[in-house]
């Protein structure tokens, strides 16, 4: 397959796994695409990113289960809280927008659909990664428009109802 052709300025892909070493995969493979990327370990530190981040950032990749490092209680005062790759997805594009979402994961269809994560809704990557499908997912994800979110898109069980 041919590397897909960038605009001359790269994009920026803000990859988010609780696996060191999928990120690290993750990094190699775009930026041999000539993508730029940022690396986070979880969702506190892709909030973060997305919060203090001068640069634009045009697309997050992130794992749909994203559990903390360590135990943690739940605070409403934490400004970069732990979540789920899902509720990450929502509130990254509330505070960057225009952000384009790929979702990924290494758990099955059922048990997703267990969680609320409709097949098909936002572009999905199935782990193990695949280095051609990841590049051409993400390229023809930064072609289409942003994803939409609804007024209620994370409800009380931490699902998010997304629409085009």
């Amino acid at each position: 397959m041919a590397e897909a052709h960038l605009p001359p300025t790269s994009p920026t892909i803000l990859v988010v796994d609780d696996d060191a070493s999928m990120v690290s995969l993750c990094r190699l493979f775009l930026e041999q695409a000539g993508f730029t990327v940022l690396g986070a370990a979880g969702s506190r530190d892709a909030l973060k990113i997305c919060t203090t981040h001068q640069d634009p950032i045009d697309l997050l990749l992130t794992d749909l289960f994203l559990p903390p490092p360590d135990f943690e209680m739940a605070s409403s005062s934490s400004e970069f809280p732990h979540v789920n790759g899902n509720v990450l997805a929502a509130k990254t594009a509330t505070i960057r927008k225009g952000l384009r979402i790929v979702l990924m994961s290494a758990v099955s269809e059922e048990e997703l659909s267990k969680h609320g994560i409709k097949h098909g809704v936002l572009p999905f990557i199935r782990k193990p990664l695949k280095k051609d499908f990841l590049v051409q997912v993400v390229t023809d994800t930064l072609k289409n428009p942003p994803p939409s979110l609804t007024a209620n898109s994370v409800n009380a069980s931490g699902d998010v109802d997304w629409f085009d």
